[in-house]
């Protein structure tokens, strides 16, 4: 029972989290243009970003209302931690992200690995 009630909290940490970071960033295009060149030139990219890394957290809210129900979408929680997270690596090795955007995507490969451990804890109890 332990486990899951640290399922609960680590998928409402990521959705809190990851609601913080990102809400304000609506309110950020063109301090973003300024603090990395060059300006935002398609905002629907941008806009289309935040819109689906939000709804993402609202999944992550959900998971921890009840990860057992809702065990398999972890699976796909995986996937949106791990993209940025593994993109950050390999763009920071490459000199192509800074350092502020580079602890971000640390987060993330940290809450993807909590993840991990989530869902196999999850699975764990199943059986």
């Amino acid at each position: 029972m332990n486990s899951l009630i640290s399922v609960k909290w680590i998928f409402r940490i990521a959705g809190i989290y990851g609601l913080l970071v990102l809400i304000p960033m609506y309110f950020m295009e063109t301090q973003t243009g300024i603090d990395s060149p060059p300006a935002i030139n398609h905002p629907e990219y941008y806009y289309g970003f935040i819109g689906t890394a939000v709804a993402w957290q609202f999944v992550f809210l959900l998971i921890a209302t009840d990860p057992v129900k809702y065990w398999l979408i972890i699976l796909a929680a995986w996937v949106e931690k791990f993209s940025f997270g593994i993109a950050g690596l390999v763009l920071f090795s490459q000199g192509r992200m800074p350092d502020p955007i580079f602890a971000g995507s640390l987060i993330d490969l940290f809450l993807g690995c909590c993840f991990v451990w989530a869902w196999f804890k999850i699975k764990k109890s199943l059986a």
